[in-house]
């Protein structure tokens, strides 16, 4: 499969996707008995989630990652959209996008505001964009996300739970979705910070199940900074092998390490600006998404027109759909629930190839990065499972 070939439906629900990771781990802990994913039975999981940890992309730069490629296990895909409030709810939740409800980088929550006056920017957890004002009084997060975290389950559970991530994600909008509220927030941002934390944790032993999440920013920021396979981007991979590397030779009998991305990555093509266009926003409430996947909120009974207006304009340079199709094909997986149902566009358009849909003025920094995730391309969708145990010495 090529790095820009669409990855269809049907493989998201039909194969392990990242929402399978919480739920194999708390297995592999004796709390349950759902495992889609080889983890390894133990008294101790850590589960290093890499942002932008894409599966092709380590495959083609595998001679920079040598730990991580020599404990793939296989591929799997992250889930739709490809992004990371979506992927970070799915593992934190054990629900897919279509249940938990966090639809994208951006969405509206018709549910909770029929009108749809605003776009909630899930990521920042801000109204209309990213630098908008706080959305936690409009958009509680727990009306948006109502699952239980299963990080919460397993800790009412007896497990201990840790979470390894940067000081300024506690008690964020999309922490409480995705995560809920671990008790234990070691806070840890670079790759030596996550280093250091997780050596200690794996140094303490056997101390009961434990189940231990951290978080990597720093490759996804180069890539989208810098641009996929730049040199930036190479050097910190290069790190978080490092990092892998030194969690596996100190893990000790009973303890496994995972490690995951919650999306891949591909760099920018041809830019096409919907907001200059005035036949994509008739009958339009609300735009939504990012540049490889817009959610079009159309005015009540207008959602056909506004689909086939966008494909006309958009040709073969998208992929445009209702919501009802979008729905019956299952792009945000089985169902969705009731209250998500709403909050799906009434017109979803994913780009094709490498092209970007792009807002400049609502989106100005977003709009230049160099590089860019979210559709459907194996690329983007697929990212890799890294699996190792400790052994006994």
């Amino acid at each position: 499969m090529g790095p820009l070939d669409a990855v269809p439906p049907d493989r998201w629900t039909s194969g392990p996707t990242l929402a399978d990771l919480t739920p194999s781990a708390a297995s592999a802990l004796g709390f349950g008995d759902t495992r889609a994913l080889p983890v390894p039975d133990g008294h101790t999981v850590v589960m290093l989630l890499v942002d932008g940890l894409g599966d092709l992309l380590l495959g083609d730069h595998a001679a920079l990652a040598p730990t991580l490629s020599a404990h793939r296990v296989r591929a799997m895909c992250a889930g739709f959209p490809s992004t990371t409030a979506a992927s970070l709810t799915a593992l934190g939740t054990g629900l897919g996008s279509g249940e938990h409800g966090i639809l994208g980088y951006s969405f509206v929550p018709r549910d909770l505001d029929p009108d749809a006056r605003h776009v909630l920017n899930a990521l920042r957890w801000t109204l209309d964009t990213a630098d908008g004002p706080s959305a936690a009084r409009l958009f509680p997060a727990a009306d948006v996300q109502p699952a239980p975290s299963m990080f919460d389950e397993l800790a009412r559970a007896g497990v201990d739970v840790v979470a390894v991530m940067p000081g300024e994600f506690a008690g964020t909008g999309l922490t409480l979705a995705a995560y809920g509220t671990p008790a234990d927030h070691r806070k840890a941002s670079s790759a030596d910070e996550v280093r250091r934390t997780l050596l200690d944790l794996v140094g303490e032993g056997d101390r009961g199940p434990r189940l231990v999440y951290a978080y990597l920013s720093e490759l996804d920021t180069a890539g989208h900074l810098r641009g996929p396979g730049s040199p930036e981007w190479c050097e910190r991979l290069r790190a978080v092998d490092g990092v892998v590397r030194d969690v596996v030779e100190a893990l000790p009998p009973g303890a496994a390490l995972v490690v995951t991305g919650d999306h891949g990555m591909i760099g920018a093509g041809r830019r096409i600006d919907v907001e200059s266009d005035p036949a994509l926003h008739r009958e339009v409430r609300a735009l939504a998404g990012e540049a490889r996947v817009r959610q079009v909120y159309a005015e009540p009974g207008a959602g056909a027109r506004v689909a086939r207006r966008w494909a006309d304009v958009l040709g073969d340079d998208a992929r445009v759909a209702t919501r009802d199709q979008v729905i019956d094909e299952r792009w945000f997986g089985p169902g969705p629930a009731a209250h998500v149902v709403d909050r799906i566009g009434d017109v979803v358009v994913v780009a094709r190839g490498d092209v970007l849909l792009t807002r400049p003025s609502a989106e100005p920094f977003e709009t230049t990065m160099p590089g860019h995730h979210g559709g459907w391309t194996a690329a983007e969708m697929l990212v890799p499972l890294i699996v190792a145990a400790g052994e006994a010495s």
